[in-house]
């Protein structure tokens, strides 16, 4: 790349399209979207306080859905209050390095999501599969270099793919037909030959992706047939109805960034990847409350003794 090229990629900003195609509906989407958001953060936040503050939630899986709702927290406000400013504007702009930042904390939030998932269904399979050796396996110890190792590997690999895509050149349209700069808009905008940066990026979110949801489903197939041979009913109900949310939301998840990231730069689609995207920015992370926690008796019993300790 030519020293000129680079210099004018550099000072250039990035024109975020948005929805400007849905003109006549984006106060409807801003009201609809804002709710969520506004419902999505209460939910994580009553999540996060109530499992800090009360003594029988400190046990692994809370510590986990805790640190899952802490990085939510963080991964919806990277996206969702710029998405929100795009729907009252016809489009949004916004500095070379800004872009880069929200690609960089978007990947290594979800990463950090991905592989906390993951973790989430190994505690499930020791609890339900090796429930004698669970208090000696899963560790206090083990969930803080879980955790860890989650974080360190999300930003990690977050850097490396945000690096790879934003020394590409981008010297024609800046326009992203997006509500954020997501990885396949921002490199449909590239300039240059990007058949080795997709390999690249293409090992990376296999890593992010694929690794942790393989674990995941080997995981729960342990569990099915762990639970399957329980004798009795109410001992089935309950350790499925503790799995169950865990892997839909799972699933969701994995199935709409997998559908999103693993595939070639030819089968960009910007309205359907819009769609997708709006899925698990904004849908998933509102289920995961109530799936997760707050249809769990246990922290239901836990939240209203924190709102009768106010009253």
């Amino acid at each position: 790349m030519a020293p000129l090229q680079k210099n004018h990629t550099l000072s250039s900003d990035f024109i975020i399209l948005g929805f400007g195609d849905l003109a006549e509906l984006q106060i409807f989407f801003f009201g609809l979207f804002l709710i969520m958001h506004l419902v999505t953060l209460a939910g994580h936040t009553t999540i996060v306080l109530i499992t800090c503050t009360n003594s029988s939630l400190q046990t692994p899986m809370y510590f986990f859905l805790c640190n899952l709702s802490a990085i939510e927290i963080c991964y919806i406000l990277v996206i969702v209050p710029n998405m929100l400013a795009n729907f009252l504007s016809w489009s949004q702009r916004m500095p070379f390095l800004g872009c880069a930042l929200q690609m960089h904390l978007f990947i290594a939030l979800g990463g950090a999501e991905c592989f906390l998932l993951a973790a989430m269904a190994y505690d499930r399979f020791v609890a339900i599969c090796r429930p004698l050796r669970y208090p000696l396996t899963v560790t206090r110890a083990l969930c803080l270099q879980m955790l860890a190792l989650a974080c360190v590997s999300g930003f990690a690999l977050s850097l490396a793919l945000t690096t790879l895509i934003f020394f590409l050149p981008f010297c024609q349209s800046h326009e992203i037909n997006h509500f954020f700069c997501d990885i396949p808009a921002v490199l449909f905008l590239a300039c240059s030959d990007t058949r080795a940066n997709e390999i690249a990026i293409f090992l990376v979110c296999t890593l992010i992706l694929l690794s942790p949801f393989f674990l995941i489903l080997l995981s729960y197939g342990f569990i099915i047939v762990a639970v399957l041979r329980i004798h009795s009913a109410e001992g089935r109900s309950k350790a499925f109805s503790t799995c169950a949310g865990h892997l839909l939301v799972s699933l969701l998840h994995y199935g709409c960034a997998i559908f999103i990231y693993i595939r070639p730069k030819s089968c960009y689609s910007p309205d359907q990847d819009k769609i997708v995207s709006l899925i698990y920015t904004n849908v998933t992370p509102v289920l995961y409350p109530v799936i997760y926690s707050l249809r769990n008796k246990e922290v239901k019993g836990a939240l209203k003794r924190l709102l009768e300790s106010h009253n």
